[in-house]
């Protein structure tokens, strides 16, 4: 097994192959490593030049079509060999000579994630910098999980955690949070940016609504992927006890005289009551769904670190 892979998604990245390949050749010598490129869709000649100028360290992953940065790194995570795993970018933005530094770490100190924080970073101020900024506070604040810069590509993962994340749809900003949700132990270093010297950002403003969508699918995994009941069934009684509250009061109404048909708090009423038996509803087929999911695939709700027994200590995956 390679001490370290790592792992490049590429698009349309063409003039960027070469100074990377250099750069990564220059900054990790002594180290057993791979470079697996998965390429994601490329029509600029990517591929080509990624095979031109590959030895016996580099893997050229080819997709069939564009399936976006999510599976194209979950694909590079399959196909790689490496004990530990560094996630880079193909853009040249991130810096390889920080991955001995962060690979060290991990190492010497036991993490299971070292995560790259873009200390000084090379990007437009109003559609970058400060669309970021407010991105990674709310997701720090309605997640839990406080790292500075969720956007940097830039980790190194044990392999275990790799393995496991789950990187699906558009969740790869969300890294973090899936190895979070592992159990895993994260920390953060500064790292060099640089700013993009070819090609074309892939990234707009409106990535920061695609954040703010997929924040919700996480802060459900985060708090209630094991125990869903909690939340529908908690909304579903809220719901339905003030539903039935307000049809109390309208039905002392009725009962000493007066007229309620076409309130609008008749209608408030009926609807927080048919909601709430609506939300319990799904709390109830949703836990059905994580029992079907978590037995059927023989998945256990909890990870093993380690295991100590007498004199030997033993890492386990589980």
């Amino acid at each position: 097994m390679k001490e370290l892979s790592v792992v490049i998604t590429v698009l349309n990245e063409r003039e960027n192959i070469v100074p990377l390949v250099e750069a990564l050749r220059n900054a990790l010598t002594g180290i057993d490593y791979e470079v697996v490129f998965v390429d994601d869709g490329s029509n600029d000649g990517t591929q080509r030049e990624i095979r031109s100028h590959a030895d016996e360290r580099i893997q050229l992953v080819e997709l069939r079509k564009n399936y976006g940065q999510s599976t194209a790194m979950t694909a590079g995570i399959d196909h790689s060999l490496g004990h530990y795993i560094a996630l880079l970018d193909g853009d040249l933005q991130n810096d390889p000579s920080d991955i001995p530094f962060m690979l060290q770490k991990i190492k010497d100190e036991d993490w299971d994630v070292v995560a790259g924080n873009r200390a000084n970073r090379q990007d437009g101020m109003f559609l970058r910098k400060i669309p970021s900024k407010i991105a990674n506070a709310i997701i720090r604040r309605m997640t839990g999980v406080y790292i500075k810069d969720y956007g940097c590509t830039l980790k190194i993962f044990k392999r275990e955690i790799a393995e496991d994340l789950g990187i699906y749809g558009e969740l790869h900003r969300f890294i973090p949070v899936l190895a979070k949700l592992q159990g895993a132990n994260i920390t953060q270093v500064d790292v060099k940016h640089h700013a993009r010297r070819f090609g074309k950002s892939k990234y707009g403003l409106n990535r920061t609504f695609k954040v703010m969508a997929d924040l919700i699918t996480m802060v459900f995994f985060r708090k209630y992927i094991q125990k869903p009941m909690h939340l529908f069934g908690t909304l579903g009684f809220i719901s339905f006890g003030i539903g039935l509250l307000i049809n109390l009061y309208l039905l002392g109404l009725k009962i000493l005289g007066h007229d309620i048909w076409g309130k609008p708090l008749l209608v408030l009423g009926l609807i927080l009551l048919l909601g709430g038996i609506q939300l319990i509803t799904i709390g109830i087929l949703a836990e059905i769904s994580v029992r079907t999911y978590f037995e059927g695939t023989h998945r256990k709700t909890y990870q093993v670190r380690r295991i100590f027994n007498g004199q030997k200590e033993t890492l386990e995956h589980s």
